[in-house]
């Protein structure tokens, strides 16, 4: 660990500066050689780097869902290119760059971290050694070297002797009660970050070798906390309480306001945004408005809570747009006139059905009118309209029977008589 941190050396002094900043800030209120001034002086720069972070965190969030969408290729492509390796990494490389994606941007923050973590290191081992490094000089050297968190000095470690820890004015127990306390709580946070980004906010719809890798992680990560804790000295302990602590309540957040599309963090956040904007009528916030108008504009693509969500903005009456707002649905007006008073009433505007024709009315023509008589007059009547009696003894012509029957009212696809055989 020593070699490792020699490597980051570089970056020992502006870390150390940043530590000497705060605790002059904290010495002025707890005291200088207080516990209290030198942890939360460690506590501040995790903050400080942390907020330097939050741009690489966003990258992080984009390209882990990057990640998840793209999972299904991936493994059509491992499927069809099974057998050759080499054409297999470059469809996946022509992927990528298709769809912009970087693997290696989920691990950034972690990677950028890994100096700041080895210096702190290279920092406190100096202390536990007596060796002044970075901006810290002897002075300050002394006051972190007897400073106590809790009965445990900065710079002692678990695993060190009673001899050691003895120098540093402090008991075995304590050491290893604190310690081991603080790697618990360590291990702890990690392992419900990541159990809360596996169970919450991942897409249920698509099952992938991804989820798994994930689900490995979640065990995986905790344990190796716990195996290498026991050589990180107090203050490093510290450090690494405080930022996990921090990523924990950062993917809180995140998975609060801007769930995976797909997860169950999702559907409770469209169900809280369905009740708000249908008690106010339109959507106040400026992420409120993005995320309704990447799911109009998903059209048909959308997944079951995004359906959901729609729909219950429609039986409320309001319609999503495709700028990310909301409005009320149409409107018709309608004036009643009673009495010489003229009412004007709002009504959500419907498809009116046509009304379904009688029986009669159907071998009439059509409903009459209003007003419509149905008998003609004599001034009305067709000159070239024959008397009924005339057409009654007009002899009826073989094979006529159907027309007959036709202009005396009944129906032309009734049962016809049939014809009788012709003689030669």
């Amino acid at each position: 660990m020593d070699t490792i941190a020699s490597l980051f050396s570089f970056i020992t002094w502006p870390v150390s500066w940043v530590i000497v900043q705060f605790h002059r800030v904290y010495g002025a209120i707890f005291g200088p050689d207080t516990g209290w001034a030198w942890g939360l002086s460690i506590v501040s720069l995790v903050i400080v780097i942390r907020i330097c972070l939050i741009p690489l965190f966003v990258k992080q969030i984009k390209a882990t869902r990057a990640m998840q969408t793209l999972q299904p290729e991936m493994k059509k492509i491992q499927e069809r290119y099974k057998n050759d390796r080499q054409r297999q990494s470059e469809e996946m490389m022509k992927l990528y760059k298709e769809t912009g994606t970087n693997p290696l941007s989920s691990c950034l923050p972690i990677l950028l971290q890994s100096p700041f973590f080895f210096a702190l290191y290279h920092v406190l081992n100096g202390i536990a050694k007596g060796d002044t490094i970075g901006y810290i000089n002897q002075a300050q050297l002394e006051s972190a070297k007897h400073a106590h968190i809790f009965g445990a000095p900065l710079a002692a470690k678990f695993t060190d002797g009673a001899s050691t820890i003895e120098a540093l004015g402090a008991t075995l127990t304590d050491v290893r009660v604190v310690t081991a306390i603080m790697i618990v709580l360590m291990s702890a946070s990690q392992f419900f970050t990541q159990r809360q980004l596996m169970t919450k906010n991942v897409d249920t719809t698509v099952k992938t070798p991804f989820m798994q890798q994930q689900k490995m992680l979640m065990y995986i990560f905790p344990v190796m906390f716990a195996v290498f804790g026991i050589n990180f000295p107090v203050g490093v302990l510290v450090y690494w309480l405080t930022t996990n602590v921090w990523t924990m309540g950062q993917q809180m957040y995140v998975i609060h306001n801007n769930p995976t599309p797909g997860s169950k963090a999702q559907a409770a956040y469209l169900e809280r945004l369905q009740k708000r904007v249908t008690e106010h009528g339109k959507i106040r916030r400026r992420s409120e408005k993005v995320i309704v108008k990447a799911i109009v504009a998903k059209g048909r693509d959308r997944n079951e809570h995004e359906r959901k969500f729609i729909n219950g903005l429609n039986k409320a009456g309001l319609a999503a747009q495709a700028d990310g707002t909301v409005v009320k649905g149409e409107t018709q007006s309608a004036q009643i006139e009673d009495g010489g008073t003229t009412t004007t009433t709002t009504a959500t505007a419907r498809r009116q059905q046509p009304k379904r024709q009688s029986k009669a009315q159907r071998q009439t023509g059509g409903p009459k009118a209003a007003g419509e008589t149905t008998s003609l007059s004599k001034g009305d009547e067709p000159q070239d309209a024959k008397p009924a009696d005339a057409a009654k003894k007009a002899p009826s012509k073989p094979g006529s029977g159907g027309r007959s029957k036709a202009q005396s009212g009944q129906r032309k696809g009734g049962p016809q008589r049939p014809k009788s055989p012709s003689k030669k």
